[in-house]
């Protein structure tokens, strides 16, 4: 009896060598991270400060993907070409109630809108043009990043407020964020949503006003949330919550004041523009960012709602059901 259970133990030892020596050779978790603005988008800075990851290479790699906008964002979910999306309010409500994504989890928080003192999106005519108030839209020709977007519907519904409609009363047509001033200009269009950084464009300033802010069209908004497919969740929680153990401390980072210097000076090199042109960045000047990164999933709710009364999406649905903080929380657990 002895030898057999010293045969016994013999055995559970190997498996669990094995095991722990499969698990340290395993394969790092590859997770694309998606990005539509740089800097305003914590996936276009976040390897810029690598070395405050410590996690990164051993458990996971992390690819930031650049998209014109959230939309597209949802077939590369659907086509798992995408493990982490930065869906705005609107799309999320595509992605799951239109294209069926059902495991679609929301896991963090990018940027909020209209947050106390904090930044609001601008939607920008020309200061010598002929809008001075949103009825004379009438007829013209409007500018979105992509239709469906979060700034795309937050400008829909201010129209819609005052009795304008798409295709039936003005005409929109999609371009990326850094060609909107141009277009501005060059009179092909009437607004342009105007997002941080473009938004603190000097040469924008010289031609251009606000003829309104988001806040003013549709309150707090949770603008940006991140998202991730339920299967890859499960699969690979261990490695999600080093991510965002790491994703964590490299925000914090970034929202120290006392790091603000050398955050514009990575702005600047992202963008190969000057430093100084980022003293916004994560100010007051700038959209509210959640220390923590958790989403306002009250607000969530709201802008849910409203894409479906809008017409974008045929039904709402519970955010919370569709969220998954577990894992942002406990890496906030692990950096106190």
């Amino acid at each position: 009896m002895r030898s057999i259970k010293f045969a016994r133990a013999g055995m559970y030892a190997l498996v669990l060598t094995m095991a722990l020596a499969s698990t340290a050779n395993a394969e790092p978790v590859t997770i694309r991270n998606a990005w539509v603005a740089p800097v305003t988008n914590w996936a276009s800075i976040l390897l810029e400060k690598k070395d405050l990851a410590k996690h990164l290479g051993q458990s996971y790699v992390m690819e930031p993907v650049h998209y014109t906008g959230t939309p597209p964002m949802i077939t590369a979910l659907a086509n798992n070409e995408l493990e982490i999306s930065n869906l705005a309010y609107s799309t999320l409500g595509i992605a799951i109630g239109n294209a069926g994504l059902t495991d679609l989890r929301i896991v963090a928080d990018e940027f909020q809108d209209g947050v106390d003192d904090y930044y609001s999106q601008e939607y920008m005519v020309l200061a010598d043009g002929p809008i001075q108030k949103i009825e004379d839209l009438k007829g013209k020709v409007v500018a979105t990043n992509a239709a469906g977007s979060a700034v795309d519907v937050a400008m829909k519904a201010m129209l819609h407020q005052h009795g304008l409609e798409p295709n039936r009363d003005y005409t929109v047509v999609e371009a990326p964020f850094p060609a909107m001033r141009a277009m501005l200009a060059e009179r092909k269009v009437e607004i342009i949503p105007a997002v941080v950084p473009f938004s603190y464009d000097p040469e924008l300033h010289k031609i251009a006003r606000d003829l309104f802010v988001q806040k003013q069209a549709i309150g707090v908004t949770d603008m940006i949330v991140w998202t991730a497919r339920k299967p890859f969740i499960d699969k690979n929680r261990a490695a999600l919550v080093d991510f965002f153990e790491d994703t964590l401390r490299i925000t914090h980072w970034y929202l120290d004041p006392k790091n603000h210097d050398e955050a514009m000076e990575i702005a600047g090199r992202v963008t190969k523009r000057p430093p100084q042109a980022f003293d916004w960045l994560f100010t007051k000047r700038d959209c509210y960012h959640d220390p923590n990164m958790l989403p306002n999933l009250a607000a969530l709710q709201k802008n849910v709602d409203l894409t479906r009364d809008l017409g974008f999406v045929k039904t709402s649905f519970d955010v919370k059901a569709y969220s998954d903080l577990s894992m942002i929380e406990e890496a906030a657990k692990r950096l106190k």
